[in-house]
């Protein structure tokens, strides 16, 4: 994945890089454990830093259906 967010992209010497490598985590959990899957990518992906850039969102969203690609089949 690469992006920018609000940190504008990163300048080394003369080099101005627009567009930067990021890491995308993508889950799903049920809805008793979406708390507790918040909190843990929390504390493990905090840089340490309140308000530093680069230290991400989460994003809480439904899934309503899912399918298996290769065979096409509803799994939700």
């Amino acid at each position: 994945v690469f992006g920018r967010g609000k940190q504008r992209g990163i300048k080394i010497g003369e080099v101005t890089y627009d567009e930067i490598p990021k890491e995308m985590l993508l889950t799903v959990v049920k809805d008793e454990d979406k708390d507790f899957a918040v909190e843990t990518i929390i504390k493990s992906a905090r840089t340490g830093t309140k308000g530093a850039f680069g230290d991400g969102k989460i994003f809480i969203s439904s899934v309503d259906e899912a399918y298996t690609v290769s065979s096409g089949v509803k799994e939700l």
